[in-house]
């Protein structure tokens, strides 16, 4: 058993507690060298990303979007699971999970080995049509991306989190952003944009994995965004034990049970291996 008191008491908890329902968030990547969107105080380290309803309706933020995610999706594509993503396999594979409900949309944990996990927000490695439903994996889509507009491949900037670039490029007239193959309509990340809501049937599930859980764990979110902050809302209503792991204050901190600050990765890990 780790000696970190910390850990002991997260292990404890776990002992009471075997069977867990687990939230993540961008914590458990920026080891992989992803970014997050917020400081440990919860406040945005950089300018909100786009919503849905601007990525329809205007044509210049459109191609805004898809020149710095054209600079940002390489790192983006090649990023490897890091302690976090391992150590929850671990904790599947010793029964220890219910269910891992992520807000990332980079797929590590399943890169990591993690079966059935849910994709709270979607993933990135794919893009479809919003008319015809038509859907290519995002590799595809950046070839048809630099074809058309072979400038963006001298375009550098610092990488931001889910597959962007801290890039800004003002003149954008001249870019050409690629139509469906099949129908010509617009294209779009398979991922929940800011403003757009998580599918109900998703929340629906989730939510009786929840119920079905002893407890609601917590790592790497700091929960401003409701469709993360819900759960520990439908937890709260049970009277359910919730522990959050994160670096940082978060939107449930008044309603947890137990918080442990820092590293998530290295306090997961920890746990896993205190079970071996």
């Amino acid at each position: 058993m780790t000696q970190d008191p910390d850990d002991f008491k997260l292990a404890e908890f776990v002992v009471r507690h075997p069977t867990l329902f687990v939230l993540t968030g961008a914590g458990c990547s920026t080891s992989s060298g992803l970014g997050d969107y917020r400081d440990k105080q919860g406040q945005w380290k950089r300018k909100q990303p786009i919503t849905g309803q601007l990525f329809i309706k205007d044509e210049a933020a459109r191609k805004r979007y898809w020149a710095r995610s054209s600079v940002g999706w390489p790192s983006f594509s090649k990023a490897e699971p890091g302690l976090a993503h391992h150590a929850l396999v671990k904790l599947q594979k010793q029964n220890h999970l219910k269910l891992l409900v992520t807000q990332n949309v980079d797929q590590l944990h399943q890169k990591a080995g993690h079966e059935g996990v849910v994709d709270l927000h979607g993933s990135l490695t794919t893009v479809s049509c919003l008319a015809c439903d038509h859907r290519i994996h995002r590799d595809d889509f950046q070839r048809q991306l630099l074809s058309a507009n072979s400038w963006l491949t001298t375009l550098s900037a610092d990488h931001a989190p889910d597959g962007d670039a801290d890039l800004e490029v003002d003149n954008l007239a001249s870019m050409h952003v690629p139509a469906c193959e099949r129908c010509n309509g617009l294209m779009k990340p398979d991922v929940v944009f800011f403003g757009e809501n998580v599918d109900r049937q998703i929340v629906r599930q989730s939510m009786d994995a929840l119920s079905a859980s002893d407890a609601l764990v917590v790592a790497g979110s700091s929960l401003m965004v409701y469709s993360g902050f819900r759960f520990c809302r439908d937890a709260q209503r049970r009277d359910q034990p919730i522990v959050i792991i994160n670096d940082g204050v978060t939107r449930a901190d008044d309603l947890a049970s137990l918080k442990i600050p820092g590293d998530c990765g290295q306090h997961l890990m920890n746990l896993a291996q205190s079970f071996e």
